[in-house]
């Protein structure tokens, strides 16, 4: 970017950007330099005459101005000196006067020295009524007096509203919000009706709130009080949401104000939430289950334009890891409308000001929104600031002056609003709404407002903070200062304010006068619509399915992916793979079959059933270890393509996603996604599994619990690469045992394979039975490019939990061996070498459900008595043992004396050392095989 219009630069732009669109809209001579920029030579770009900006090469579109001449910026008879000051007052008032905005409540926040005075910028009393070209100033017609001009701008920048936009790159952008703002003075025209409206909604928020307090003294539901402003902000942006296309919206949003939201944005029975408190039915959630203010819920809410579908997802404590989820949800519904445009379903987050600052996941969110593999065409975040985290107060939560300021790195418009003027409140909610909608990026609303009691309403925040709840106990309710006001206004008269108090105070008591009488017991709204063709529930009750495919049908499928488009430039070491695949899938089936061709036959043929696909994580398309190849690059000019996609059928598609360098958040994405389309196969593959502990609070809060605590079912599938190779501790293990450790009720598939018909079988598995779990699989990696299968094991078998070992006499035997993954081949090729036929080998597939019925079987043929190991190349305090160690010896009924082989217990999973890997994995197999 050029700088020689230094602190106007900004202005040129946008001037620049007008001419682009309407040249008539800038003065004559403007129009005249600018006219001449199409015949200047080695001097950036001209006017492209499409109404956008031309790339400038680095990627943004950003427009480059070329150097100025010596250009009066005012008409003749005009001051130009004087013009040139007010032109830099504006600009200034734009990038800075936010800083000087009433946003907080409670007066407390300190403002710096004020610099935007007239003054400052040359400009004399004697000058404020000498009148002056406006520019792109809006509101005030093509010249005004300075006096007016500088009123504008204070109105606009420094009232109630205050506003960070300039750091938003693309022109277009700045444009349209310095126009919707300048030409309004950032004030939303309400008429009567419409004011009562908001006066109604805060009404609803307080009572709601002092009910609760009134008749569940004592009880945790981490009041709205303070920030009731949020229930009419939610409204207005869900109505403004509508009348521009929106028919659907997810929710995300941690636990202070979410009861509130629930009854009065969610519109969920009052009686179901008093029901939470009375908690008459202990028996119904024993061991499961989740507190009152984690709940989510569905709804069809009522607009102008007819109903919009609302769901709040169900969220644990940790705050903002329901992100991604809820953009992942979003991005579901978006491609399964068929919402290209993504205008019709919006996701919209609800921050706490600690959290969103604090929270790492927050950053990894953001960074999705124009990722063509993540996009949903603009998240809607509203900050709830309280001004405090917990105990903790802004200066110690923080290195930046706002909470949002994370928002700024991605390009974010940001409204900072005082909650305390709900108009101000109803204007940044149809700005913000109406900016995604215009141009599908993100958009923060930044609510200042203060919490009234503690963290909870058990705790005492004047220990920590008594300054400002001194404050606070002065304050009269957002509610009762707006009443004031329309009752100065004339909007409203007392009896209509008290009648609209005492019917909604009315109507929640005979909400708990039925619920305190009855045994109501709420019952959660899940596995409708998409869903009521799946269930969760016990494996054994569920009847496996055939996932064999025929083979002439995979000869056509092995051809379909592995045939080259005419134009396009294969990569010779690509070129070899496909003939390699294509050469495994013969007219006999009896040709080895490696892992990559098994897995893309599994994809294929779900494709051609018309199941849909997505794969997403880092690297995900070639593969880490360069087994896949579901992506193509042309090797003459760069283009992709997927030959996949040439297969998919009716509502099937196929998408492969390199994420970015991220676990929490494309993790949590595609957990999200997975809830909203249980009908395809969704994968998120880690680069290693050792990297999966990334996204840890999104296995643990959500993936391996959200049957148990919220009834939603998910089958996301994890592919973990894991195996030992004297890689060293961050590249070996997928840590098996902490999944295995939050294994219970049949929550999820756990998987160590180790042959590619089993990929092949396992994940047409997980879309053809009707049971949704998420399924993890520990994949290999060397072992990729082994070929351990035929093709007849894919047109004649199925999926096996336990594999038995038919090689050996079983009355031979004196020690069995069970094992999983990797170590099995290790064992395998030892015992072969050292003709120890009297070693059996059995492959516990899946970990977890174990199958009681089909370990039993394989271990018939075998005396009582014989001695079983558990072998495993992890270290002994990992891996599956402690797992198995508690769960087998029931199951074997002491037939079978149980020990186990391992590596020595160990802090970290591997040694770094190729030579001490080697050595350790000497001894294991010894050990094993002695």
């Amino acid at each position: 970017m050029n700088q020689d219009f230094g602190v106007n630069q900004a202005f040129v732009e946008e001037l620049f950007l007008r001419y682009q669109e309407n040249p008539s809209t800038v003065g004559e001579r403007w129009r005249t330099y600018f006219d001449g920029l199409q015949t200047q030579a080695g001097h950036g770009v001209a006017p492209s005459g499409n109404g956008h900006p031309v790339s400038n090469g680095n990627g943004h579109g950003v427009v480059e101005i070329p150097p100025h001449q010596k250009l009066s910026m005012a008409p003749i008879g005009v001051d130009a000196e004087l013009a040139q000051r007010v032109n830099q007052l504006i600009h200034a008032y734009r990038l800075r006067g936010h800083l000087w905005a009433s946003l907080d409540p409670l007066g407390l926040v300190q403002l710096p020295p004020r610099e935007l005075t007239p003054d400052r910028y040359g400009i004399s009393d004697a000058e404020l009524d000498a009148r002056v070209p406006t520019g792109d100033l809006g509101g005030l017609g093509h010249d005004a007096t300075v006096r007016a001009i500088v009123e504008r701008l204070e109105e606009t920048y420094c009232r109630s509203i205050g506003v960070e936009y300039m750091h938003v790159e693309e022109l277009q952008m700045r444009a349209w919000l310095r126009e919707r703002m300048e030409s309004s003075a950032n004030r939303l025209d309400l008429d009567a009706d419409e004011q009562l409206h908001i006066l109604g909604r805060l009404i609803d928020a307080e009572i709601f709130e002092q009910f609760l307090h009134t008749n569940f003294t004592g009880a945790k539901r981490f009041s709205l009080e303070g920030g009731e402003s949020l229930i009419p902000l939610l409204d207005l942006m869900l109505q403004r949401s509508g009348e521009l296309g929106v028919e659907e919206a997810v929710i995300g949003m941690a636990h202070r104000g979410r009861l509130n939201v629930l009854c009065n944005i969610m519109q969920k029975s009052p009686k179901d939430i008093f029901a939470h408190f009375f908690d008459k039915h202990p028996e119904h959630s024993m061991g499961r289950g989740d507190v009152k203010y984690h709940l989510g819920y569905s709804c069809d809410r009522p607009t102008a334009q007819g109903s919009m579908h609302l769901s709040l997802a169900f969220n644990p404590s940790h705050l903002e890891f329901v992100n991604p989820v809820v953009t992942g949800r979003v991005r579901a519904k978006q491609d399964r409308r068929g919402d290209t445009q993504r205008r019709q379903v919006v996701p919209l987050l609800i921050h706490g000001d600690a959290a969103f600052i604090g929270q790492g996941v927050v950053a990894e969110t953001l960074n999705l929104m124009s990722l063509r593999g993540y996009a949903t065409g603009g998240t809607l975040h509203v900050v709830v600031n309280n001004q405090v985290g917990f105990t903790t107060n802004t200066e110690d939560a923080r290195s930046t002056r706002y909470a949002t300021d994370l928002a700024k790195m991605l390009g974010i418009p940001i409204f900072h609003v005082n909650g305390e003027d709900p108009e101000a409140v109803a204007h940044v909610a149809h700005l913000a709404v109406e900016y995604r909608q215009q141009f599908g990026r993100d958009v923060v609303i930044d609510m200042y407002c203060y919490r009234k009691w503690g963290h909870n309403e058990t705790d005492e925040p004047r220990f920590t903070q008594p300054v400002m709840y001194s404050a606070i106990d002065r304050k009269p309710s957002v509610r009762a200062a707006y009443v004031d006001r329309l009752l100065q206004l004339g909007k409203v008269t007392r009896e209509q304010v008290d009648a609209l108090a005492a019917n909604r105070k009315q109507s929640l008591e005979e909400e708990l006068t039925e619920t305190r009488d009855s045994l109501h017991h709420p019952l959660p709204n899940t596995l409708a619509g998409i869903w009521e063709r799946y269930h969760g529930g016990v494996d054994a009750q569920v009847p496996d399915v055939e996932t064999k495919v025929s083979l002439p049908r995979l000869t056509e499928l092995i051809k379909a992916i592995t045939t080259v488009p005419a134009d396009f430039h294969i990569q010779h070491k690509v070129e070899n793979l496909l003939k390699g695949r294509r050469d495994q899938v013969n007219s006999t089936g009896t040709s080895a079959l490696d892992w990559g061709t098994a897995e893309a036959l599994a994809f294929a043929s779900l494709l051609e059933e018309g199941f849909p696909i997505r794969l997403s994580g880092q690297d995900a398309g070639r593969g880490t270890f360069s087994h896949r190849h579901a992506v193509w690059t042309d090797a003459v000019n760069g283009r992709r393509y997927a030959p996949l996609t040439s297969l998919a059928t009716g509502k099937a598609r196929f998408e492969v996603y390199d994420s970015p360098l991220s676990e929490t958040g494309v993790l949590g994405f595609d957990y999200g996604y997975s809830l909203d389309y249980p009908d395809g196969l969704t994968i998120w593959e880690a680069q290693f599994g050792d990297f999966a502990n990334g996204g840890q609070v999104i296995i643990d809060q959500f993936l391996s619990s959200g049957e148990d605590k919220w009834n939603r079912l998910s089958g996301l599938t994890l592919l973990l690469p894991h195996g030992f190779e004297g890689q060293g501790p961050e590249h070996s293990s997928g840590r098996v045992e902490r999944f295995l450790q939050l294994c219970a009720e049949d929550n999820l598939f756990v998987c160590n394979l180790t042959t590619p018909a089993q990929i092949f079988h396992a994940l047409r598995r997980q879309v053809l039975r009707p049971l949704r779990k998420p399924l993890v699989i520990m994949t290999p990696k060397s072992f990729l490019r082994a070929k351990e299968s035929v093709v007849n094991d894919l047109v004649h078998g199925s999926f096996q939990r336990v594999i038995p070992d038919v090689a050996v006499d079983p009355k031979a035997v004196r020690k069995v061996l069970l094992c999983s993954g990797k170590v099995y081949w290790d064992l395998h090729a030892a015992r072969a070498e050292r003709k120890a036929m009297d070693v059996a080998i059995i492959r516990l597939e899946q970990l977890y459900p174990l199958s009681r019925s089909e370990l039993d079987a394989a271990l018939a043929p075998y005396a009582h008595g014989t001695p079983l190991f558990w072998v495993q190349e992890d270290p002994w305090n990992m891996g599956a043992w402690y797992f198995l160690s508690a769960r087998l010896p029931g199951m074997l009924g002491g037939r079978f004396p149980l020990g186990c082989v391992a590596r020595e217990e160990s802090a970290s999973p591997a040694t770094g050392s190729h030579a001490s890997h080697k050595l350790e994995q000497s001894r294991l197999l010894d050990e094993a095989l002695r």
